[in-house]
Parts: C-alpha cells; structure tokens; sequence
C-alpha cells in the first residue's frame, strides 16, 4: 500500500526535511545578526511569529527525522502514526507566514483574512508537484491522485488569486499595492505565474513533468505577491 511504498517512507521525508532546512536557513539569515538565532530558542518573545515559526519549524523538522527513522529501521506503524503529529504541524510550517505578514501593520496587502488558507492551498499544491515526477518513477499507481490533487489544488489557488484582487481593499495602500501587483511593477512576473500555472494544469494531460510549470508558476506568484506589498511607501 502507500503507506509502506517509497513515496511515503523515504522521499516525501526527505523533501519535507530538504524544504523545512531552507525555510530555517532563511529564517535565520533574515534576521541580520544569524548568530543571535539561539535567543529564540533560550529566551523566546512568545508574541512574535518570528519565535512560534521557530519552534514550529523545529517540532516539524523532529518528526520528519522520526518519520525518516521509523522507515528505515522498518517501524511502519510508527511512521503512519507520526502523521498524526505530523499533519498539523505541517499545516502550521505552512501557514504561519501568513501570521508573521501579519504583524508588517503597514503592509495593507499581507493583511488579508484569506492569507492563512491560501498558503495552506499552495503547500497543497507544492507537495503534489514535487511527488508527482517521484510517483511516476516510484510508484505509477499514485500518479493520477497525485495528478488530481494538483489540479485541484491549483484551480483553488487561482480562485483565491482572483478573489484577492477583485474584492474591495479595506485601506487605499492595500489598492494600491494590489494595483501594483496586477498593473504596475510586479504585473509581468503576477500574470506570468498564473499563466505557468494554468499550462501546468493542463499540460498534466500530456504527463506529469509538466508538474514543474505549476511550481514555476507558484513562485512567480510568490516573488510578485511580495514584491507588491513592499512597494507602497510607508509614509
């Protein structure tokens, strides 16, 4: 079954351990002075999103070793129950950038009420695509659920995109940053992710290593959507 094939015991690990490492090395390095970083762990500000994505990361990247662990020494059941743990803390690595946006008070764009589940939407979306060529090599039989799942989950992420951008914005430096995104700067790199993602949705016909247009396609759309809500002055 799934739960003892490769995908799950050793590759979906690992590419969660790879991406969770870059996600922490980021972290670290945003924060200027890279050797302060154990102040977060030994005298954590627990207000800060900064210092809960920390320990987030943390107890995410403990159960993806465990998980790991549990394979190779062939505990399966230990590895199926530590996607108990593991699914919402998942979802947390997930969405907790949402939160840590959040607390930017003069970013009007980041302050979006669907934030949170649309990054939840894109990781989705992100694991599909990154499983998807690994089935096909791995094991066949998760290629068309896989498949589905990233259709799906791409189609949700381009509704959430037009629901962002058509709504009426709350304060005039969220329109202007949403204008920013769509129609000033930013709107080549915008317009080229969602057309990368629409070609990957359809190109999941012809096989699944089209899946890396809908990754190319979602960063894209990441590097416009944050470029965006920079772009208005502060004052």
């Amino acid at each position: 079954t799934a739960w003892q094939g490769p995908l799950w015991s050793t590759f979906a690990p690992l590419a969660g351990a790879a991406f969770t490492l870059a996600t922490a090395v980021l972290l670290v390095w945003d924060l200027k002075h890279p050797e302060r970083f154990l102040l977060i762990l030994t005298r954590p500000q627990w207000r800060s999103w900064l210092v809960r994505g920390a320990f987030i990361i943390t107890g995410y990247s403990a159960v993806l070793g465990l998980h790991l662990l549990a394979s190779l020494l062939g505990a399966g059941w230990l590895a199926r129950a530590l996607a108990v743990a593991g699914l919402p803390l998942a979802a947390m690595t997930a969405i907790y950038t949402a939160y840590l946006l959040a607390q930017a008070k003069a970013r009007d764009l980041w302050q979006s009420p669907l934030l949170p589940p649309h990054l939840l939407v894109q990781a989705v979306l992100a694991g599909a695509a990154i499983c998807l060529p690994a089935a096909a090599w791995l094991e066949p039989g998760l290629v068309a659920p896989l498949a589905l799942l990233l259709a799906g989950s791409a189609i949700v992420h381009l509704l959430l995109v037009a629901g962002e951008i058509t709504l009426t914005h709350a304060t005039a430096h969220a329109h202007l940053a949403a204008k920013n995104l769509t129609r000033g700067p930013q709107a080549r790199a915008f317009w080229t992710g969602q057309a990368l993602l629409l070609g990957g949705i359809a190109s999941l016909a012809v096989g699944p290593w089209a899946a890396p247009l809908a990754l190319a396609g979602l960063a894209a759309h990441e590097h416009a959507y944050i470029q965006a809500g920079q772009s208005v002055p502060l004052a």
